[in-house]
């Protein structure tokens, strides 16, 4: 039986604990910058805390409480959902569709993946300014071009609908590309024997597209599908700049649950309420991200089928 000296086991440590040694840094960053805030909020939720004041002392479950029962908390969840129905459905369609397209042998591929990515470097505040002129009320582009073909002008910034068509719309431009080359990169790690196959087979364009790139996609198609309802759920830069007022429609018409936030944490000061909203919406995306997550497995294997 040997015997370890005291440096062959300092060195039998050291070698166990270099893995741990080398990703550290990602835990330790993200304890201090995701875990920590996560944590605090909570225990600011469960609070009467005031940017002011400071801690008001303990009222356990009081601001969930207030803030279910507050009418603008509901229709911001209502605004907020409708917003994410009207941007991630015809934006997964689009960048499906595009990436689609981007995967065929085109001429100038460079020139085409530019442009579809284009409308994602531009700021948000030059989309909503370009956005703002298009939809406005009374001499807006959009209500212009209706009134040709004999529609009257469409209340863009009082209807309720309409604002969030029109939202939906800037979050769809800025969105798509980005997530069509992120698909294009999924479709092109697939196998062209794949394609030949299928083409003997029988197949046509529509099934190859069913049966061969959808399954091929599946990880990264339910990447971009968790990430478009984590993003359109915390939707914010677009309804806060949709108008010159931020505060989400005289009504509350565009009013969502990240602006409903900002409001009450930097106009009212109450960190506590703001705080139970943050983790209501949080419940909210998860709920949300599970119910997606089933539904894209589900399809993509019965598109396997």
């Amino acid at each position: 039986m040997t015997t370890l000296t005291g440096r062959q086991r300092l060195a039998n440590v050291s070698y166990r604990a270099t893995p741990y040694v080398y990703i550290s840094p990602f835990f330790i960053l993200f304890a201090v910058v995701g875990l920590f805030p996560l944590v605090y909020t909570a225990w600011v939720s469960l609070h009467e805390w005031s940017l002011i004041g400071g801690d008001g002392g303990w009222v356990g479950l009081d601001n969930y409480a207030a803030v279910l029962g507050d009418r603008k908390f509901w229709i911001a969840l209502r605004n907020s959902l409708s917003i994410f129905l009207l941007s991630s459905v015809p934006q997964l369609i689009f960048a499906l569709l595009i990436a689609s397209a981007l995967d065929t042998n085109l001429r100038g591929k460079t020139f085409w993946r530019m442009g579809v990515l284009l409308p994602y470097v531009v700021a948000p505040v030059a989309v909503a300014l370009i956005f703002g002129q298009l939809f406005a009320d009374q001499f807006g582009a959009i209500n212009n071009l209706l009134s040709v073909f004999g529609i009257g002008p469409v209340g863009w910034h009082v209807d309720p609908l309409a604002s969030h068509v029109a939202i939906a719309t800037m979050v769809n431009f800025r969105w798509t590309g980005y997530n069509s080359l992120v698909l294009l990169a999924a479709m092109q790690a697939i196998p062209r024997d794949y394609y030949e196959a299928a083409v003997i087979d029988g197949a046509g364009r529509i099934r190859q597209f069913l049966s061969v790139t959808i399954p091929g996609i599946r990880p990264t198609l339910i990447f971009v599908i968790i990430t478009s309802t984590i993003g359109g759920l915390q939707i914010f830069d677009e309804p806060r700049l949709y108008d010159q007022f931020g505060l989400g429609g005289a009504d509350s018409q565009w009013l969502t649950l990240t602006l409903y936030l900002y409001n009450l944490g930097w106009d009212r000061f109450d960190f506590g309420k703001a705080s139970a909203v943050a983790w209501l919406l949080f419940l909210v995306i998860a709920i949300f991200g599970l119910i997606n997550l089933l539904a894209s497995r589900r399809i993509s294997t019965e598109g396997t089928k």
